[in-house]
């Protein structure tokens, strides 16, 4: 075995030089990790179940996360994504390394929480999690193609409160001054930390420029974070890269910039995180040390970087939210296929009906907006068709006709895949779940169970 081919190819050549140049000794340590196949992980939805009785009852072996109580590496055969329980929401697919910019922020009920770097939604719904549906989730995505997957994310796990937008950093600044309790910066990089994945284009693309390049882009984006930030609030910065420039350079010079920021002093929360190094950058500001270094050679998972900054000061005033008054009509035909909704404003968009979960969201301005609060359906000549996002947001409990199958029941694959089945049930709209949790709408009329699962989440080929 040589020491620069990892799972995913060779490594690239000055990428290799600067990595023995940085590691010494353990260089080869560092290659030999890289040519092990990669860790593979599932976050649970607390939302949904309590992490650890879904890991004692799961239909696959689970070991836990150490630095992320909601994470669960699992066997390369186990394959979660084709089990009925990920369409579902019970679980979210994500990188082991990855879940520690979650645990980091370690988002609280009530907060006011920006992911401002949000595609395709693994820390969104981190965060999401530990809100338990309450306080305010903004996640933005400046691609228009990755904010829908954003979206599409948000809406299986079952999210309530959050508003999904497809902005520049610059535009969300100029409408969300001094506004978040918290801010996730998970930022676009050169990638480096994932030059073991197969298939993945950071190593094709990757040349000894490119770590600048990045670390340019990067101080734009945490200079527009800084902005949103309220006094005493929290921003979390992260990379999947090892190149220093991104890492303790773009921290270092940021910090240089805003004075009023200082690094804050975190416990590691897995012993195998190293710390920072600002040693390996021009002008590193010592502080910086405080930030953690996620190798693959120290644990299971890929490379990541990770800080915890806080802005000095007191909380600006914001001003009032607008609310709105709540649609009664509208929430009455909503409340006869469930029997009750979170707490919220019941809104009518055209011909479609939305939950609010918090004031606040009604205050978008000229924001392009994907997705806000919980889409509830559409408008019938004054009949509701529910929303398939109504169906994740909701325990099997609230709905009031249910179509409950084991999951390894063949009528689940086949209501995945489209298919209509016989069900002797109560005619009208049907939660179809599996072992309790909901995957989406049936209409069950003349002992048949219609399928109304989207089109475009369809299983096909299983």
């Amino acid at each position: 075995m040589r020491q620069t081919e990892p799972a995913g190819g060779a490594l690239p050549p000055a990428f290799a030089q600067r990595m023995q140049r940085l590691l010494g000794a353990d260089f080869s340590a560092f290659c030999e990790a890289l040519a092990r196949p990669q860790a593979r992980g599932l976050r649970v939805n607390p939302c949904r179940i309590d992490p650890a009785a879904f890991a004692a009852a799961a239909p696959f072996a689970l070991t836990p996360v150490p630095w992320a109580a909601e994470g669960f590496f699992y066997a390369d055969t186990a394959r979660p994504g084709r089990h009925p329980y990920h369409e579902a929401g019970v679980y979210y697919i994500q990188e082991p390394s990855a879940m520690a910019v979650g645990a980091l922020a370690d988002a609280q009920p009530g907060e006011t929480v920006l992911d401002l770097c949000a595609a395709p939604g693994g820390k969104t719904t981190h965060l999401a999690g530990r809100m338990g549906g309450r306080g305010l989730l903004v996640a933005n995505e400046i691609h228009a193609g990755r904010a829908a997957v954003l979206a599409q994310s948000v809406e299986r796990m079952g999210v309530c409160n959050c508003l999904v937008l497809n902005e520049t950093p610059e535009r969300l600044a100029s409408h969300y001054p001094g506004f978040f309790d918290k801010i996730i910066v998970d930022a676009p990089c050169s990638g480096e930390g994932m030059f073991r994945k197969q298939g993945n284009p950071a190593q094709d693309e990757w040349t000894p420029e490119t770590p600048a390049l990045c670390a340019r882009r990067q101080a734009d984006i945490l200079d527009r974070a800084a902005d949103m930030l309220r006094g005493g609030g929290t921003l979390v910065y992260s990379t999947c890269t090892f190149a220093p420039e991104e890492n303790e350079g773009t921290l270092s010079r940021f910090l240089a910039r805003h004075p009023d920021f200082s690094m804050v002093s975190c416990p590691a929360p897995c012993a195998q995180f190293a710390p920072a190094r600002p040693d390996w950058v021009e002008d590193g500001d010592p502080s910086v040390a405080a930030a953690f270094r996620l190798w693959p050679h120290r644990l299971d998972g890929e490379g990541h970087f990770a800080a915890v900054l806080r802005k000095g000061g007191a909380p600006q005033q914001q001003p009032a939210p607008r609310g709105g008054a709540d649609d009664a009509d509208g929430r009455r035909l909503v409340l006869e296929q469930v029997r009750a909704l979170p707490d919220g404003l019941v809104q009518r968009r055209g011909d479609r009906l939305y939950l609010l979960t918090d004031p606040r969201m009604c205050d978008t301005g000229r924001l392009r907006v994907r997705a806000c609060g919980v889409a509830l359906g559409t408008l019938r000549k004054n009949r509701l068709e529910p929303a398939h996002a109504l169906a994740h947001a909701l325990p099997l409990s609230a709905f009031r006709r249910v179509c409950d199958l084991p999951a390894d029941d063949a009528r689940v694959a086949g209501y995945l895949r489209g298919e209509t089945f016989p069900w002797d049930g109560e005619k009208g709209w049907t939660a179809v779940a599996a072992d309790g949790f909901v995957l989406g709408w049936g209409k069950c009329a003349g002992g048949v169970m219609k399928n109304h699962y989207p089109k475009g989440l369809r299983w096909t080929g299983r």
